[in-house]
């Protein structure tokens, strides 16, 4: 079941649908070459032998979506896991989600070492100093945008202006296969920290709805 009154955090997940019975059903599938034992209610055993030796085929068989926030610097990346399907909010036809919210982004320093990482070691004046300027180069470009939308420029062409972590929300389709190579993947070093954030997310929500299986897979 979703729950559709709870807030989302920013660069967070919120549960829309899932399989009912998914677990079971993943079971019953996996069953399918022994019938008389295929509507067995135990699947943990089942599970966990599934996943310690790959056998990912019967976790396509359910599915999961889930809503997401986060800005248009990091719908991007989500958008790229090809195996799901998407629906974003679309800024050719409505003004950006939460009515122009951008947010100001953490500042990190590059690390010299690894190109895909960032270490949270700034200096407190010179965060302060930059996050002023850009609120104020964001403030500059919303104004921007509904000024253009008052001269009754298109939605589509006025909303090149807006900064990239201008709010967005987007749902995310997939199989229980997909999601936990996901949340594997993404979940972990090596992604944005914006990115690791709702990966990990949707790995709570994994975890409410489908214990065995979470268990099966990360312990």
């Amino acid at each position: 079941m979703s729950d559709e009154f709870a807030p989302i955090p920013m660069h967070g997940a919120r549960l829309v649908w899932i399989t009912p019975n998914c677990e079971q059903l993943i079971g019953k599938i996996a069953r399918v070459s022994n019938p008389k034992n295929e509507d067995n209610p135990n699947v943990e055993k089942l599970i966990k032998y599934l996943i310690k030796h790959k056998h990912w085929s019967p976790f396509q068989m359910g599915n999961m979506c889930v809503e997401i926030k986060t800005t248009r610097a990091i719908a991007p990346q989500i958008l790229r896991h090809r195996s799901f399907t998407f629906q974003e909010h679309s800024l050719r036809y409505a003004i950006p989600t939460d009515t122009f919210a951008t947010v100001l982004p953490d500042l990190r320093r590059q690390d010299t070492k690894n190109r895909q990482n960032s270490i949270d070691d700034l200096p407190s004046e010179t965060v302060e100093y930059y996050k002023q300027r850009i609120d104020d180069y964001f403030r500059e470009g919303v104004a921007l945008y509904e000024s253009l939308l008052h001269s009754d420029v298109a939605k589509e062409c006025a909303r090149s202006v807006l900064p990239l972590n201008t709010v967005t929300r987007l749902y995310m389709s997939g199989t229980i296969r997909s999601w936990l190579h996901y949340i594997d993947l993404r979940g972990d070093n090596g992604t944005q920290r914006e990115h690791m954030k709702i990966a990990r997310s949707v790995g709570e929500i994994l975890d409410t709805q489908l214990p065995t299986i979470s268990r099966a897979m990360w312990g």
